[in-house]
């Protein structure tokens, strides 16, 4: 399953490190951050639960900005 997600972002360099941090969380097997469209493309594992994958995002992509907001 592959949702897109708004998302808040400050920078480029920013979206990469949440891009990286993001791609290592279980249940994920791709992702994509855009700064420029405010996005978040994932792509999830066979069997992985959407919401609790999320929060995990949410988390990991907060140590890079505090402020990360993920609309999920």
């Amino acid at each position: 399953m592959k949702k897109t997600y708004a998302i808040e972002v400050d920078c480029a360099n920013c979206a990469n490190l949440m891009e990286n941090a993001a791609g290592k969380v279980a249940g994920v097997t791709n992702v994509s951050v855009s700064f420029m469209t405010q996005k978040m493309t994932v792509e999830f594992a066979e069997g992985a639960v959407e919401k609790k994958v999320m929060r995990e995002i949410l988390r990991v992509c907060r140590r890079v900005e505090p402020d990360c907001e993920i609309a999920f």
